[in-house]
């Protein structure tokens, strides 16, 4: 598979990446560093988070910053984006990629859980994108892509608050488009299909979901976190533009 498109707009620029350590979020940091890209980047998991830090560094025209913080606590993640700010400089992308998939039934969903799904799904995409606007308009632009996914499309069941927050993550997107719209701030939703992370592949994808995926990807070949950076690198650089308020799925074909 060759994904080695240049993008000579993103050398430089400074990259804010929510969830970095491990899987899609690890895949973000180290092709947008390949790039030449300044990129800082936020999770709790912090033994992955230095040792993706070493394995990216190398060679790298930048390496890679890292700040540990629990963005379901906002004020930890304001606090980490202006560590992060002082250190690799003012954003002008932003990946708000950082999510938790866990499965959940009806019945065990609580107000409290039903909170901390939407904290860790939700809430953070919008602070964060409130927290580097401000860097965005200073530059003259910039582009944020907040990440979906397509299983409420697929009326995917056992996961209630996750599919109501990823779709209210569309709503999200195409407001903070007309919003940041007059600053030259691009705003899309990039909706991966079923991707397999080490996290997916550990926890849930079995024989059966196997067959679910043959049957439901047009190509049926395996989804890899490399196709969604491959997605994340066109919108973040100048080769994009014009596109905002826009879905750009990458799921095989399934929805």
């Amino acid at each position: 598979m060759n994904m080695n498109a240049r993008y000579p707009s993103l050398q430089d620029r400074a990259v804010l990446v929510t969830g970095g350590a491990s899987g899609i979020g690890a895949t973000l940091v180290e092709r947008f560093v390949a790039q030449g890209a300044r990129v800082g980047f936020v999770d709790i998991d912090v033994g992955a988070a230095q040792a993706l830090v070493a394995k990216a560094s190398a060679d790298a025209r930048h390496a890679p910053v890292f700040v540990e913080a629990d963005l379901t606590q906002i004020a930890a993640l304001e606090s980490a984006i202006d560590t992060l700010r002082g250190r690799v400089g003012p954003f002008t992308v932003l990946l708000n990629n950082a999510a938790n998939d866990q499965r959940h039934t009806i019945d065990e969903t609580t107000p409290a859980s039903w909170d901390a799904g939407v904290a860790v799904n939700l809430k953070h995409q919008f602070f964060a994108a409130k927290q580097v606007a401000g860097d965005m308009r200073a530059a003259g632009g910039g582009s944020i892509v907040n990440f979906g996914s397509i299983s409420w499309k697929l009326k995917q069941g056992g996961m209630p608050v996750y599919t109501t927050s990823k779709a209210a993550i569309q709503g999200l997107t195409r407001s903070l488009a007309r919003d940041f719209g007059p600053f030259n701030i691009r705003v899309n939703t990039l909706v991966p299909g079923w991707v397999m992370t080490d996290k997916q592949l550990r926890l849930w994808v079995n024989d059966q979901a196997r067959e679910d995926i043959r049957r439901g990807q047009c190509i049926n070949q395996p989804l890899l976190p490399a196709h969604i950076a491959a997605m994340a690198l066109f919108l973040a650089a100048d080769d994009s533009a014009m596109c905002t308020a826009q879905d750009f799925v990458v799921d095989g074909g399934w929805t």
